[in-house]
């Protein structure tokens, strides 16, 4: 059967920092006031993405690409990666301070978990007033200080903090302490792994009156102690791909499509594209397909020609 452009169902997550604006910004199918992430593409096991559309429509995604490996992961990825899916795809809402945390490399990833570390990129889509991220230390800080102000309940004071704006992009190497504030939607590219060490909760507790477990053990051996420049400025072209970041583990461009383009590729890597704003269409062959903000579509390796069209703000994101 023929590959084509593929959307998944939502993978959606409740939080206890997340909220309704899935639903309001995005129009994902909540039916939850704390949904905090939907997880757009992932194999991650037990979160498999199911087909949405076509012919293929209900098949787990894994499934897809055992049967077709080259054709949709491309060959230079499946020579490197076989037919694992390296990258996760998903929306988060924070309608409350996330955990501060942090994710290890993946050499402590694979020694630990047998996963892969997390590199990750945001993309903020939404923010309100004066919203803030937390990326790294202010300035370089040590085990033993880190321990203190742990202790303490501190920690915050020795953390560099960002004011964000929608269109702002940030690119956090493993090891980075990070958290996302409150009253930001962001778009997060990263690789396929769900492991994360939460080293403060705000001693915040669930519905049972419970607080999320914390790491700060496993957290000392994989945090980077140094200062970082976290943030990433990019051109806006219209029609081209301007390059946000370009990491062994992803390349991400961003298109501000007004009117139309074509998009060639080698075959060597699947392309996915996140609609952060506005509506586009794709036109592949004879097919042509329809997207809206918050959508997001794999076009397999295999399609190596095809059009995009209209008024909208596009992640395009592959594995060079």
């Amino acid at each position: 059967m023929k590959l084509y452009p593929l959307q998944f169902e939502p993978i959606l997550k409740e939080r206890i920092w997340g909220g309704t604006k899935l639903k309001t910004y995005l129009n994902k199918p909540i039916s939850s006031e704390i949904t905090g992430e939907s997880w757009e593409i992932s194999t991650v096991e037990n979160d498999v993405s199911i087909v949405a559309n076509g012919s293929f429509k209900g098949k787990p995604f894994k499934d897809l690409i055992n049967e077709f490996p080259e054709a949709v992961l491309g060959s230079k990825v499946y020579a490197e990666f076989g037919k694992q899916f390296p990258l996760l795809f998903k929306y988060l809402d924070a309608r409350e301070d996330l955990s501060i945390q942090l994710h290890p490399n993946d050499e402590l990833a694979k020694k630990r978990h047998n996963s892969f570390g997390k590199t990750e990129m945001w993309y903020v889509m939404q923010a309100d007033e004066n919203a803030r991220l937390i990326v790294g230390f202010k300035k370089k800080s040590s085990p033993e200080e880190y321990l203190k102000h742990i202790h303490n309940k501190t920690i915050v004071d020795i953390l560099d903090t960002k004011t964000v704006k929608k269109g702002d992009v940030f690119f956090l190497e493993t090891g980075t302490i990070h958290a996302i504030g409150a009253g930001i939607v962001v778009a997060e590219i990263q690789q396929t792994s769900d492991i994360t060490y939460r080293i403060y909760d705000f001693d915040r507790v669930d519905a049972n009156g419970n607080k999320r477990e914390l790491h700060v053990d496993l957290s000392l051996e994989a945090i980077n102690y140094e200062t970082i420049d976290a943030e990433r400025k990019y051109g806006k072209v219209e029609n081209i791909a301007n390059e946000i970041v370009d990491c062994k583990y992803f390349t991400t461009n961003f298109i501000p499509l007004q009117g139309e383009t074509t998009v060639y590729k080698h075959g060597e890597s699947f392309t996915v594209y996140m609609c952060v704003d506005g509506d586009f269409r794709l036109v592949s062959g004879r097919e042509t397909y329809t997207y809206k903000k918050g959508d997001t579509v794999l076009i397999p390796a295999s399609l190596t020609d095809f059009q995009l069209s209209g008024v909208a703000s596009l992640l395009e994101i592959y594995i060079s």
